[in-house]
């Protein structure tokens, strides 16, 4: 099937990837004289920030996450497909799908996001935890709950220390965050719940290579957020470069020794490489990409050559004021896509002035009324800094489909994580139990 038409005289714009940066170009775009097609392989929108308190029970994924098609329904100019792009024809001007569809376009931004990096032990995400999709934030809070279950199941206490034992690895907010929350739960949540095993007996370990924990911020408030956290329990450990990962432990290299963390639940929140459908635009437009999979894009976020073809958000690899290249933040997403699709929306096949980013701070919740928050040099702590989190998040939340008072609602109710949606949804994963040896494990493939 083609999607071309010979008859249609408006521009047609495609946006690969229904995420922030995806989404705001799609919008932006409302009142435009042109076609738009967003194509994502998932069929919703995910408020990223938020899948931790999916994961540990907090939100149900209903909240964190709304129906691209949904969103923009409305919106006469959009059109959706769900469908995973294999392929880009930048000389035809042609986007590939998986069952071989060619969608043409006038003007492509590509918005696909990211992915989990294993940073080249890929063998590793078959007994650890990512959390990037809303399947990973579902099938970790299975693997959370079901910890507790496998403690209160087993005779050994051995055992049931390796199960109330969780090693977070990598200190960014994603992972500060689960800590946070994953202590919390622990300690307050579910004390009642069981009657063999002690919850607060649980340990919660975050593991980061670095000198300090969310490096984006200052030295300061990166020390005051690792506090925050040793207040809550976690055992934070700092220079921790894991080495090998496996169904009953970590094995970590700190400085010149080595150490074995015995757990059956490792979360994985080390590192995000761009999706690989970035790397297909970036062979066939004759562009180059850094290690990290991102495309390197003009000041204006066009690629060399092709001013018809953008990339933003964690597709794109441009150096802010400072030199450094910008992070993979939803807010840096968003600010370009505003720049690309009013550029688009006046007539042009992408932005030709250079982009420049404004900072608006950042932010990292450690738990219930602890949050740690830097804006424009400004450092806010505790009950603010979590008022402040609530209010930022609560804000972006209402582009997901309306998500802001069910939120808000089930933020109050829950005391923010004090009753959890604690269902699981499949059999418990001991491994105890034999699994046939030839069962393959299940290919994970990019996110478009």
């Amino acid at each position: 099937m083609s999607h071309n038409g010979s008859q249609r005289q408006r521009r047609r714009v495609v946006i690969v990837g229904g995420g922030f940066g995806g989404m705001v170009a799609a919008r932006h775009l409302r009142g435009a004289d042109v076609d738009v097609t967003v194509i994502d392989r998932r069929n919703h929108h995910l408020f990223q920030p938020l899948i931790y308190q999916v994961a540990a029970g907090a939100l149900g994924s209903g909240e964190v996450a709304a129906p691209i098609r949904g969103m923009l329904k409305r919106q006469r100019n959009a059109e959706v497909l769900m469908a995973e792009v294999t392929g880009v024809d930048a000389e035809r001007r042609e986007v590939v799908l998986d069952r071989g569809d060619r969608i043409g376009y006038d003007s492509l931004v590509m918005a696909c996001g990211g992915e989990t990096s294993y940073f080249g032990h890929d063998e590793w995400q078959d007994v650890s935890s990512p959390l990037k999709t809303l399947a990973d934030a579902v099938g970790l809070r299975d693997r959370i709950f079901g910890a507790f279950e496998e403690a209160e199941r087993t005779d050994d206490p051995a055992v049931a220390d390796e199960w109330l034992t969780f090693v977070v690895v990598g200190g960014g907010p994603t992972g500060v965050e689960i800590s946070g929350q994953l202590a919390i739960l622990a300690r307050d949540a579910m004390r009642h719940d069981f009657r063999r095993v002690n919850p607060r007996a649980a340990r919660v370990i975050l593991l980061d290579a670095g000198e300090r924990v969310v490096p984006a911020f200052s030295e300061k408030t990166s020390a005051r957020a690792a506090k925050e956290l040793t207040a809550l329990g976690v055992i934070v450990r700092e220079h921790a470069r894991v080495t090998g990962v496996d169904s009953r432990g970590v094995t970590v290299e700190l400085g010149d020794q080595t150490e074995r963390l015995a757990t059956r639940t490792v979360i994985w929140a080390a590192g995000v490489r761009t999706a690989g459908v970035a790397e297909l635009l970036a062979r066939s437009a004759g562009a180059t990409t850094d290690r990290a999979g991102r495309i390197e894009v003009n000041p204006d976020l066009t690629l060399p050559g092709h001013p018809e073809i953008s990339a933003i958000g964690d597709a794109a690899k441009l150096d802010g004021e400072d030199g450094t290249p910008l992070p993979g933040l939803a807010t840096v997403a968003i600010q370009q896509a505003r720049h690309v699709g009013e550029a688009i929306a006046h007539g042009q096949p992408g932005a030709s002035t250079p982009f420049k980013y404004f900072d608006k701070g950042a932010l990292a919740v450690v738990g219930h009324g602890r949050a740690v928050c830097e804006v424009r040099g400004h450092r806010i702590y505790g009950v603010p800094a979590f008022l402040m989190y609530l209010g930022v998040h609560l804000f972006y939340l209402n582009g997901v489909g309306g998500r802001r008072v069910t939120v808000f609602s089930t933020w109050i109710s829950a005391g923010f994580g004090a009753r959890q949606n604690r269902v699981i949804q499949g059999a418990l994963q001991s491994v105890e139990r034999p699994a046939p040896a030839s069962a393959p494990s299940p290919a994970r493939s990019s996110s478009t």
